[in-house]
């Protein structure tokens, strides 16, 4: 039986609960702003995100010209950064200070055509968090849906989340 203890925030989520004493609609850019400086790459497609939690991080990205394939939609590489991000966003929200996440494995199938701007949604069980507090390295596979904006799944994502102990940092 796995341990469902609440465990202390990590550095990821103590950063973000500095922000609930911002305004209420000052936060989602607060938000993005430290996420961002965590993982620059999302601030140059312009991902939003909408909602961070140690279960579930949801992630939003427009149909715009810098994000856009051939014919107009979101690119399949675009379509990568939102899944991939949410998923690591989630498990960034649940690694131990002392562990560093890594991507280990992607899989996506492209099903049908995206039609606007996106969404992905990654969770984490209870049990896989639990599991993330209990070892120093392990592994899970991280749920995610990425929707479009008529709430179709144009693109079906698995990924797999490593951890493994942070190297210590030279001064």
């Amino acid at each position: 039986m796995t341990d469902l203890t609440p465990t202390p925030p990590n550095r990821l989520e103590r950063q973000l609960d500095r922000l609930k004493d911002a305004p209420a609609f000052a936060r989602p850019w607060f938000q993005s702003v430290v996420l961002r400086r965590a993982v620059p790459f999302t601030g140059t497609a312009g991902i939003d995100f909408l909602q961070m939690s140690r279960e579930r991080v949801e992630i939003g990205l427009k149909n715009e010209k810098k994000v856009q394939n051939h014919l107009g939609g979101i690119h399949a590489s675009a379509m990568n950064l939102l899944a991939e991000t949410a998923t690591g966003m989630v498990v960034g929200m649940n690694v131990r200070d002392d562990c560093t996440p890594l991507a280990k494995e992607l899989k996506m199938a492209f099903k049908k055509r995206a039609t606007g701007a996106m969404r992905a949604v990654a969770v984490l069980t209870a049990e896989q968090q639990a599991l993330m507090q209990a070892s120093d390295k392990g592994e899970v596979k991280v749920q995610v849906t990425v929707t479009d904006e008529a709430g179709i799944e144009p693109v079906e994502c698995e990924f797999v989340w490593a951890w493994i102990p942070s190297s210590p940092r030279k001064s």
